[in-house]
């Protein structure tokens, strides 16, 4: 028997939560301070999965991390050459230290293999080991071809300084180039081939960088250009932003109950895209507020929750709680473009889809598009699965909050990114 948790029906009371880091900037940052020429004190750190699966990756590197109390720790740069030359890292479901890390070691070189779970040996990563191959790289395929794990060699020289790298099914491959190739000294040229999906994530990436004294030149989101000479020095102190993501449950429990829901550390000025999740609650029916370091959002009585029909793939982790909005909105409703839910720590179209017609709602799931036509009722105490996918388990905990009780199996899969997220939204809950 799987654990569950039971959430009653439940009214939320006006409250102001603190979120937890960036996952999306917690990694980054942690690579790009393990490869800077100095030392670095990181705040506000995300304690999770998957940054532990990346701490752990760095300190079997060779990296010297110090930790100095929860969410503060202290990393001695390497100077962009990694002291341990040989290593056998297991990086659970973590793309956030996956692809970085492949692309990071493909391009140093060395004797690594890199493995996870087995649901990140189905999440492709073909497009990235291409793109690296067209570098120099050596990595080959341990198991099916174009899926982890994988093991990587030494690198040659082989003078190309043009890569070209597809962007429709990950962000993520695209990140990991830009990260690694810094590291060779040399100028390169990457060259999108395709659609680029998810440019908010990629704007995270560039911004960070930038932080750590890389610039890169983005013309259009069509060609990146990594400056020559370039090297990795890191800020004294670098807090971590919260977790736009994360904050997406928050900010739709505000606007399903109506009651003013506060969250703190993002605000006007985020680098995260997901912050654009707000926005697109303000057009269906959410008042909201933005501050510095907070966006509060409520819902006025006499305003309900208004169905949509959204192209979310600037969106796409943040979007998967309007699938559950749509259940508050008591018409058909539409988000299109999310292709990559696929490919993520589960298929989420499909497993949105499942889950949502256990409660009653009809569903029709294309390959990147989900429409959803609520019930008239919404059935009970339905038990919901999650698949080992953080995201769908914080989603539905919002079922509470439209009058009917929901259990949510297997809830300590949000250790991924939130480890105490059940507690939190109880916390808020009455």
């Amino acid at each position: 028997m799987t654990e569950s948790i039971r959430l009653p029906a439940a009214q939320l009371k006006p409250s102001t939560v603190a979120l937890p880091g960036s996952k999306s900037i917690s990694n980054r940052t942690l690579l790009l301070a393990a490869l800077s020429d100095n030392i670095c004190e990181i705040r506000s750190l995300l304690k999770s999965d998957d940054t532990d699966r990346m701490l752990e990756a760095l300190e079997k590197l060779g990296v010297r991390i110090e930790f100095l109390e929860e969410g503060r720790l202290q990393i001695q740069g390497t100077g962009g050459r990694f002291p341990n030359r040989s290593a056998d890292l297991f990086l659970g479901n973590a793309g956030t230290a996956f692809r970085p890390l492949t692309a990071v070691l493909a391009v140093l070189g060395g004797d690594y293999h890199l493995h996870g779970v087995p649901r990140m040996h189905e999440r492709p990563i073909g497009d990235l080991v291409d793109a690296l191959r067209t570098a120099g790289a050596d990595v080959r395929y341990l198991g099916n071809e174009n899926y982890p794990p994988l093991q990587i060699n030494e690198r040659s020289d082989n003078g190309v300084h043009e890569i070209p790298i597809k962007g429709n099914v990950s962000s993520q491959f695209l990140t990991a180039l830009l990260m690694a190739l810094p590291l060779t000294g040399e100028a390169f040229d990457i060259r999108m081939v395709g659609e680029l999906i998810s440019k908010p994530y990629i704007d995270i990436t560039l911004k960070l960088m930038a932080q750590f004294g890389v610039h890169v030149v983005n013309e259009d989101y069509r060609v990146f250009k990594i400056p020559a000479g370039a090297r990795y020095h890191a800020p004294e102190v670098l807090h971590v932003e919260g977790d736009a993501s994360s904050a997406s449950y928050f900010l739709g429990a505000g606007l399903i109950s109506g009651a003013p829901i506060r969250v703190t550390g993002i605000g006007l000025n985020s680098i995260q895209g997901d912050v654009a999740f707000a926005r697109e609650l303000e057009k269906i029916g959410a008042h909201v507020v933005w501050g510095d370091n907070f966006i509060e959002i409520s819902r006025p009585a006499h305003q309900s929750v208004l169905p949509f029909d959204l192209d979310a793939n600037h969106i796409p982790d943040a979007a998967m709680t309007l699938a559950v909005i749509a259940l508050a909105s008591g018409k058909p409703c539409t988000l299109r473009n999310i292709g990559s839910w696929r490919v993520k720590e589960t298929d989420r179209i499909a497993a949105m889809a499942t889950e949502l017609r256990k409660l009653g709602a009809e569903v029709v799931e294309e390959p990147e598009a989900i429409y959803i036509t609520p019930p008239a009722a919404l059935k009970a105490d339905v038990a919901i699965d999650t698949y080992d996918d953080h995201r769908v388990a914080m989603c539905f905990s919002l079922v509470s909050l439209l009058g009917t009780p929901v259990i949510i199996n297997d809830p300590k899969c949000t250790h991924k990114t939130f480890p105490t997220y059940f507690e939190v939204f109880a916390s808020i809950t009455e």
